[in-house]
C-alpha cells in the first residue's frame, strides 16, 4: 500500500475522520462521526461534472482546481487552525480518488501525517452491508412484541436505562412505524444512512448478552429493513408485553399528543388508510381529526386497524410469539413501563 493510504479496518487509528465530499453527498450518508470540509460544495461539483461532459476534461480539471485549492486553503485557515503537528486525519471522498488525494496531499506538504482512505465512501459503503450481514446472526436477539399501544419503545428505552443492550431501530429511523409514526420535528434519513446508524449500534453490542429489539416490518415509514436482521429478528425469541386496552388507549393519547397540534397531517395520515378502510369510516375518523377529539379516534383505531393488523401479521412473522413469555400490564406510565422493562429482563434467560 502506497505512503499515506489507509483501509476501512484502521478508520479507529486516527484522530479525526474528514469527509471530502458535497454537503449534498455526506447528508445522504457517511462515516460516524466524520466532519464535513467539502473541497468542492454541492454547486461547483455539478459546474465542474457539465464542464467535463461538455468541453473538456483538461479545462474541468483547470477550473476544478482552482475551486479544490480554494475550498482546502479555506478549511487549513479555519476548521484546522491551531490543529498540532501531531494531528492525524483519515480524508476520504466517494470513490477515494482526486478530492480526497488533493486535500491528504496538501495536509501532508504542511506537515500533518494526513492518509487517504482506500476506495473511499464507496469501500466503506460496501464494509457497513457486510458487517451487518456478518455480525447479525451472531446476535442474541429478544424481540419485544405487543399491540400497537403496549409502550414497546417506551419499555426498550426503560431497558436501555437498566443497563440492557438495545436496538431502537424506531429512532434510528426517525419513525414510530405505525400510519401515524412520522416525527413532527424530525425528518427520516435516507437509506443508506439508516443501515450506517444500524451498523455503527451493532458493532459494539456484545454477543454474549441479550439484544432486545422491537418487532417491526420489513418497512419503517420508507426505510427498508437489511433482510440480515429482520430474518434474524423473525426467528428469535420473543416476549409479548399484554396490556390492557385502557392502559393501551391512555398511552396512545399521552405519546401521540403532539398529532392534535397539526391536524392537516393527521387527516393527510388518515388518508392513507383509504382502500383499506371503508369510506364512512374514513370521513368519521377525519371528522374526529378535525373536532379534536383524539381519543375517541385512537380508540377506534386500535379496534378497527391496528389490532387486526397486529393479528394478521405478528403470529404469522414472528415464529416464537405463540410461546413466548407475556407480561401483563394493566399500567404504562412511566414508573408502569419501568416496571414492565424490569419484569422482562426477570422472565428472560440471558
Amino acid at each position: 500500500m502506497q505512503k499515506g493510504a489507509a483501509t476501512v479496518a484502521q478508520l479507529e487509528e486516527f484522530d479525526e475522520i474528514i469527509d471530502a465530499r458535497t454537503p449534498a453527498e455526506f447528508a445522504e450518508d457517511h462515516i460516524p462521526g466524520a466532519v464535513n470540509l467539502p473541497v468542492l460544495d454541492n454547486e461547483q461539483r455539478i459546474v465542474v461534472g457539465t464542464m467535463y461532459k461538455q468541453q473538456s476534461p483538461f479545462e474541468a480539471r483547470r477550473i476544478g482546481g482552482a475551486m479544490v485549492a480554494e475550498n482546502i486553503a479555506r478549511h487549513v485557515y479555519g476548521y484546522m487552525q491551531g490543529k498540532p503537528k501531531r494531528w492525524r486525519p483519515l480524508i476520504y471522498c466517494w470513490r477515494g480518488g482526486q478530492r480526497s488525494g488533493a486535500f491528504t496531499t496538501w495536509l501532508r506538504m504542511i506537515g500533518w501525517d494526513a492518509h487517504q482512505l482506500v476506495g473511499g465512501y464507496k469501500t466503506f459503503r460496501h464494509h457497513v452491508i457486510a458487517t451487518v450481514e456478518q455480525l447479525t446472526p451472531q446476535l442474541q436477539m429478544r424481540v419485544v412484541c405487543g399491540a400497537t399501544g403496549s409502550g414497546k419503545t417506551r419499555v426498550l428505552e426503560a431497558l436501555a436505562r437498566q443497563g440492557a443492550q438495545v436496538l431502537d431501530l424506531e429512532d434510528l429511523a426517525a419513525h414510530k412505524g405505525s400510519v401515524l409514526g412520522a416525527l413532527p420535528s424530525r425528518d427520516q434519513p435516507a437509506q443508506k444512512a439508516f443501515e450506517t446508524a444500524i451498523y455503527d449500534r451493532i458493532r459494539h453490542f456484545r454477543t454474549d448478552q441479550p439484544v432486545f429489539v422491537e418487532a417491526e416490518s420489513r418497512k419503517i415509514g420508507r426505510l427498508h429493513l437489511p433482510e440480515a436482521l429482520i430474518e434474524h429478528m423473525r426467528r428469535s425469541p420473543c416476549v409479548a408485553i399484554d396490556a390492557t386496552p385502557e392502559a393501551r388507549l391512555a398511552f396512545l393519547v399521552r405519546d401521540y399528543a403532539y398529532l392534535g397540534d397539526d391536524v392537516t397531517a393527521l387527516c393527510r395520515n388518515i388518508e392513507r388508510l383509504r382502500g383499506l378502510q371503508s369510506n364512512e369510516t374514513l370521513s368519521r375518523w377525519l371528522d374526529l381529526a378535525r373536532s379534536g377529539q383524539l381519543e375517541t379516534l385512537f380508540g377506534e383505531l386500535i379496534a378497527l386497524h391496528y389490532d387486526p393488523l397486529y393479528q394478521r401479521s405478528q403470529g404469522g412473522n414472528f415464529v416464537t410469539l405463540s410461546s413466548a413469555p407475556r407480561i401483563l400490564v394493566d399500567d404504562l406510565s412511566p414508573a408502569g413501563v419501568e416496571a414492565a422493562a424490569q419484569r422482562i429482563l426477570s422472565a428472560l434467560p440471558t
